[in-house]
C-alpha cells in the first residue's frame, strides 16, 4: 500500500465535495444528516465493489444490494462549502469537516455556539491505498482520555482501547470470553467517547475481512494513533457525532435498517440441547421435555431443535430427517404445539459432498464456486467436506426457500434457527453470482449470513403473512438484527464466561444489536456445576434471549432441573422472568420503533456520572431495571453502584430507597437476584403466566416506584396480540402512565393510545414495602395491593 497525501478539489456536489487524490482517486465527502457525514475513497474513481447490502435508512434493501451512490433514506441538509489556502471545508449546522495538506481530514461539532475539535485523523499519513489491489487503510489520531466502544461481540472489557481486533467470522467452538479474537460477526463499528466534545462513532461498510487497532500499535514515527486496515473492498465510512453516546447507538440501528419485531413468546424461556436430537431416540428425548417441564413445574415457550435431526451416522444435513430417531416429525410438532412450546429448527447453509440434494444443487449451480475450477468450492464443515450455498444466486434463494417450507413449514414447525453460518471460505477469489454481477466471496463472506436469513424469513412470511416470523441467527454482520435475534455463540461453560459474556452482550448492543443472549449454563466443555447453573439463570433471565442450551463433554444435558439442590431457586427465577414480561415486551416494542437498545451498560443513561465508567458487571435492561447480578463463587456479598440520576434507586425486592450515587455493599446468598428500579419508574408485571403469550396472564399488576422530587415521570406499557404482522401499523395498544408524587398521596393517571382495547378489566397496585402513601386515580384513593377499574372496552 502506498500512503495517500496530496489532493485537490474535483467537483462542488450538492451534497458535499469530490477530490482527485494523487491524480487518480477519488475522495467524495457527503452530508447525509446534520450529525452524519459519509466519507468514500474510490481507486481510480471506481467502486471495488458498487453495492451496500447493510445501509438500509429506508428499510427497502433489494435482493441485489443498495446502489452505494444511494442517496435514499437521508434528509441530505443544506450544508456550506469553503475553499483557500489549501484547505477545504464542509459543514452542516452541527458537523464540519475540514480537509488538510498532506491529507488528512478534522471533524469539528459545534457545541453552545463555538465549533470544538471532536476527531481527526493521523497527520502524517491518514489513508493507504493498495497499488496492485485493493487492501487500505485508514488511521485516525488518538487523544488523551478517550473511551472506545462497540465493535459487536467482542471478547475482554467493553471499553476497547489498547488492543487489537480483527473482523472474520469463525466457529469459535468453546471461546474464551476473555480473549478469544476473532468470533462470529463481523461489525466493524466503533462509538469513541471523548472528554470534552461528545462522541463520535466510526462505521466502515465493508464486509471484506478487516483488523482495529486502537492502540496496541505504536510506531516512533507517528503520534498516538489507531488503524482499521482491510485487504479488500472500499473505504466507505460514516461519522456520526452526538453529544450523547445513546444517540450514536440508536442513529446505527436506523443506519443498518432498524430492528426485527418478533412474536411475544420468544421472550419466554426457551429450551435446547444438541443431546436430545444427537440420541437414538430423539423424538421420545424431545417429547420427554415437556413432560419434564410439568413435573418440574417450569414456564416455558419454545425448544430450539438442534442438528441432529437432520443425521445420517454422525453427520449433519440440513432438510433431511432422521425417521429413525425422529419418526413422526408431524405428531411431533403437534405434541408441542398441544404443549403451546414453538419448535424452532436448526437449519445450515452448507451440503456436505454425500449429502441427498448435493448432485441436484451442484446441476442447478446453487454452490459458490471455485476461483480456478469453477466446481462447487469444498471447504471444512463439520469434521468432513462441503460445499456452500451460494445466496447471491436467486436460484439458491428459492431452492432454500421451497425446502424451509417443506421440510419444516409443512410439518408444523414454524421458525428457524439459522446455524453454522461463519462461511469459512477461504478461497479469497471464490465466486459468488452477485444477483448476475459475480462478487468474490472475499469480498463479502458476512453477506451469506444476511442473506441466508432473509431467505428463512421470506419462506415463514409467506407461509404465515399474518404473523410476525422469528429467526435466530448465530452469524452475521451489521443489519443482522433487522431479521433475526441472535446470541453470542458456542460459549465454555465457566464461571469467567459468565462474568464476559455480559460484556460481549453489551458490546453488540452499544452496536446497534440488542436483541441478544447467551447459552445459559455454558454450551461446550464440563457439564456446570450447581451454584454456576444457578447463577447463570439467575443473569439469563434479564436478557432478550433467554436459552439454557449445552453440548456438554460428557453427554450430559443441562436442563432447570439437572441439580436438583438448585430447582427451587431456577424455578424462581423463571418465574420473575415471566413476571417482567409486560416490561420485556414494551422494551422490545421502544427498541423498534424508538432505537432503544435493550439492554445497555449503565453508562448510557448516566454519562455524566464518572463512576459508570468503571468496569462493572452491572448493566441496564431497558430505561428502569439495573440488574446486578451475582457472577463469583461462593459470593457472600456484591457491591452495587446506583448511578447518579435525579429521582433515586428502589430495591425491587425488598422496596427500600437509595440515594443516587449510593454505593451499596449486599449481602447475597443463592436465591439473590439483585435488581433495582429507577424511582419514577411504573413496571407493568404479570401474575399467573406459565406462557409468554398475552392470554396467558391471569391478571396485570402495575408497580409503582415514586420519585420524591414532585415531578411527573412517564412510563409506557405495550400490548398486542402477541404475534400479529399488524402490530406496528397501529393493532395495539399503548399505554401512558404518568405518575406524580405528592407529601400525602401517590397520583396515577393512565391514558390508552392507537386502536387495541386494554387487555385487563382491572389492574393491581403494587407499592414498594417501605412507602406508605397511598395512590390516587381519579376519585379513588387505594393502598398497596388494591385493584382498580380500566377502560379496557375502548
Amino acid at each position: 500500500m502506498k500512503t495517500l497525501e496530496s489532493w485537490s478539489v474535483l467537483e462542488e456536489t450538492p451534497n458535499g465535495l469530490v477530490l482527485l487524490v494523487e491524480g487518480r482517486h477519488h475522495l467524495r465527502i457527503e452530508v447525509l444528516e446534520d450529525a452524519l457525514f459519509r466519507v468514500r475513497l474510490l481507486k481510480d474513481g471506481q467502486w471495488r465493489l458498487n453495492r451496500s447490502w447493510v445501509v438500509d435508512p429506508d428499510r427497502a434493501m433489494p435482493w441485489e444490494g443498495r446502489s452505494r451512490d444511494s442517496l435514499a433514506g437521508f434528509s441530505c441538509p443544506a450544508i456550506e462549502r469553503t475553499q483557500g489556502d489549501g484547505v477545504a471545508t464542509v459543514a452542516s449546522k452541527r458537523l464540519r469537516v475540514s480537509v488538510r495538506t498532506p491529507l488528512q481530514l478534522v471533524w469539528e461539532a459545534l457545541v453552545e455556539g463555538e465549533w470544538i475539535t471532536v476527531a481527526q485523523e493521523r497527520p502524517t499519513g491518514a489513508h493507504m491505498l493498495g497499488v496492485r489491489d485493493h487492501q487500505h487503510a485508514h488511521f485516525m489520531a488518538r487523544q488523551p482520555g478517550e473511551r472506545v466502544y462497540g465493535l459487536g461481540e467482542k471478547a475482554g472489557r467493553l471499553e476497547r482501547s489498547g488492543r487489537r481486533f480483527e473482523m472474520r467470522n469463525l466457529d469459535a467452538l468453546g471461546y474464551d470470553a476473555e480473549t478469544t479474537d476473532p468470533l462470529y460477526k463481523h461489525i466493524p463499528f466503533t462509538i469513541t467517547r471523548t472528554p470534552d466534545a461528545g462522541s463520535f462513532s466510526l462505521f466502515y461498510d465493508n464486509l471484506a475481512g478487516c483488523w482495529f487497532d486502537l492502540g496496541n500499535e505504536l510506531d516512533n514515527y507517528h503520534k498516538p494513533y489507531r488503524a482499521y486496515r482491510a485487504c479488500d473492498g472500499d473505504l466507505d465510512l460514516y461519522f456520526a457525532w452526538s453529544p450523547d453516546m445513546r444517540d450514536l447507538v440508536k442513529t446505527q440501528q436506523w443506519l443498518t435498517g432498524g430492528i426485527a419485531f418478533p412474536p411475544r413468546w420468544t421472550l419466554g424461556y426457551s429450551g435446547s440441547t444438541m443431546a436430545y436430537t444427537d440420541a437414538p431416540d430423539a423424538q421420545a428425548q424431545l417429547e420427554g421435555f415437556v413432560d419434564k417441564l410439568a413435573t418440574n413445574d417450569i414456564p416455558c415457550d419454545s425448544f430450539q431443535l438442534s442438528s441432529g435431526y437432520t443425521s445420517i451416522a454422525d453427520k449433519r444435513y440440513v432438510f433431511n430427517w432422521n425417521t429413525d430417531k425422529v419418526p413422526d416429525p408431524e405428531g411431533m410438532a403437534a405434541r408441542f404445539a398441544e404443549a403451546r412450546l414453538e419448535l424452532v429448527a436448526n437449519i445450515k447453509p452448507c451440503l456436505l459432498l454425500d449429502h441427498p440434494q448435493y448432485e441436484q444443487a451442484a446441476e442447478k449451480g446453487l454452490f459458490i464456486r471455485d476461483s480456478e475450477t469453477g466446481a462447487p468450492e469444498q471447504s471444512v464443515f463439520w469434521d468432513a467436506k462441503g460445499s456452500h450455498l451460494d445466496f447471491t444466486n436467486p436460484a439458491t434463494v428459492e431452492w432454500w426457500k421451497s425446502n424451509v417450507t417443506t421440510a419444516l413449514l409443512d410439518r408444523g414447525i414454524h421458525s428457524t434457527w439459522n446455524d453454522n453460518n461463519e462461511y469459512e471460505v477461504w478461497d479469497h477469489h471464490a465466486r459468488c453470482e452477485g444477483f448476475g454481477d459475480p462478487i468474490d466471496i472475499g469480498l463479502i463472506r458476512p453477506l451469506h449470513s444476511l442473506l441466508m436469513v432473509r431467505s428463512s424469513e421470506e419462506a415463514q412470511r409467506r407461509r404465515a403473512p399474518d404473523k410476525r416470523p422469528y429467526l435466530i441467527t448465530r452469524s452475521g454482520c451489521a443489519g443482522l438484527q433487522r431479521h433475526a435475534q441472535t446470541w453470542t455463540g458456542d460459549n465454555y461453560t465457566d464461571w469467567s464466561t459468565l462474568r464476559w459474556n455480559i460484556r460481549m452482550g453489551l458490546g453488540l448492543a452499544l452496536s446497534g444489536i440488542s436483541n441478544i443472549g447467551h447459552d445459559v449454563g455454558g454450551f461446550a466443555g464440563p457439564r456446570p456445576e450447581p451454584e454456576l447453573l444457578l447463577r447463570w439463570v439467575q443473569n439469563g433471565i434479564f436478557h432478550p434471549r433467554f436459552t439454557i442450551h449445552s453440548w456438554n463433554a460428557d453427554g450430559s444435558v443441562t436442563e432447570p432441573w439437572t441439580h436438583p439442590q438448585v430447582l427451587d431457586g431456577i424455578r424462581e427465577a423463571i418465574r420473575l422472568r415471566y413476571r417482567l414480561l409486560p416490561y420485556l415486551y414494551t422494551c422490545l416494542f421502544e427498541a423498534v420503533t424508538k432505537g432503544e437498545p435493550m439492554i445497555r451498560p449503565t453508562f448510557l443513561d448516566h454519562e455524566h456520572d464518572a463512576a459508570c465508567f468503571e468496569e462493572t458487571d452491572d448493566f441496564m435492561l431497558g430505561r428502569d431495571l439495573l440488574v446486578a447480578s451475582v457472577v463469583e463463587k461462593d459470593a457472600t456479598t456484591r457491591e452495587v453502584y446506583l448511578p447518579k440520576n435525579a429521582t433515586g434507586w428502589w430495591n425491587f425486592h425488598d422496596g427500600t430507597w437509595h440515594a443516587p450515587g449510593t454505593r451499596l455493599r449486599l449481602g447475597v446468598d443463592l436465591s439473590s437476584m439483585p435488581l433495582f428500579v429507577r424511582a419514577g419508574s411504573v413496571i407493568p408485571l404479570a401474575e399467573g403466566a406459565e406462557r409468554a403469550s398475552p392470554g396467558a396472564e391471569t391478571s396485570r399488576i402495575l408497580a409503582v416506584f415514586p420519585a420524591r422530587d414532585g415531578e411527573e415521570h412517564v412510563s409506557t406499557v405495550y400490548d398486542d396480540a402477541g404475534d400479529n404482522a399488524d402490530a406496528l401499523d397501529g393493532n395495539h395498544c399503548l399505554t401512558r402512565v404518568v405518575l406524580g408524587t405528592g407529601a400525602k398521596e401517590i397520583g396515577l393517571r393512565l391514558a390508552h393510545e392507537s386502536r387495541l382495547a386494554f387487555p385487563f378489566e382491572t389492574l393491581r397496585i403494587a407499592l414498594p414495602a417501605t412507602e406508605g402513601r397511598p395512590v390516587r386515580i381519579g376519585s379513588a384513593l387505594l393502598s398497596n395491593g388494591d385493584s382498580f377499574e380500566t377502560d379496557s372496552a375502548r
